[in-house]
């Protein structure tokens, strides 16, 4: 698949990213990351590209710098992450050709707490989250004001992490679904796994991103 490579200037720091276009306007995705991960990320890149063979459009970029990347606790600071998601998703609204497309969320790991954040933050201009293995159980305090259509998607090797999303599931205010994968750990890592992961996230999107 064909990506862009960019670079994203906010508030005196650049970002990179790796952004994915289509000639059909359904959707714009945008990725939040869990902790240690990148724009690099396999498994979002491999996700973003069948998202792209189904005509979504999405951006993977860095989260944090290099440098804060080093700083092993700014991977666990949700407020942080919520920040930059904001201030991406806006900064991309503005300076690329999705004015009239509608914008979703995919999380990972602790990327999906910062998209609930800043879902509530966006509010309307987000459509859609699909959460990957995420720890939405981060955003308890949010959880039920959150209004937009909302997927959990969890391994089901994964126990500790199905029954935090469960009890996220549970405090969830708006549209919602939960996913779970037999035979997926907590990376989907085994064959077709993260196929699964891929298909149901095209199909909550070709749903909701209206």
């Amino acid at each position: 698949m064909h990506y862009k490579a960019i670079n994203i200037p906010i508030k005196g720091i650049v970002l990179k990213g790796r952004l994915r276009s289509t000639e059909s306007k359904k959707g714009f995705i945008i990725f939040s990351h869990g902790s240690g991960s990148s724009r690099l990320s396999s498994r979002n890149n491999y996700v973003a590209d069948l998202l792209q063979q189904d005509g979504f459009a999405s951006l993977l970029f860095d989260l944090l710098t290099e440098e804060e990347d080093l700083i092993y606790e700014n991977r666990f600071n949700i407020e942080l992450l919520t920040q930059r998601l904001v201030l991406v998703t806006r900064w991309i609204a503005k300076h690329e050709d999705i004015h009239s497309i509608p914008i979703g969320f995919f999380g990972a790991s602790t990327g999906a707490a910062s998209t609930l954040f800043a879902a509530a933050k966006l509010g309307d201009q987000i459509k859609a989250i699909v959460s990957r293995g995420g720890r939405p159980d981060l955003a308890q305090s949010i959880l039920e004001s959150v209004k937009v259509p909302t997927l959990l998607i969890v391994g089901g090797n994964d126990g500790v992490v199905i029954e935090l999303n469960q009890l996220a599931f549970n405090k969830l205010g708006g549209i919602k679904d939960i996913e779970i994968i037999e035979g997926a750990s907590h990376l989907f890592s085994e064959p077709g796994k993260l196929e699964s992961v891929a298909k149901l996230t095209s199909k909550w999107f070709n749903t909701y991103l209206k």
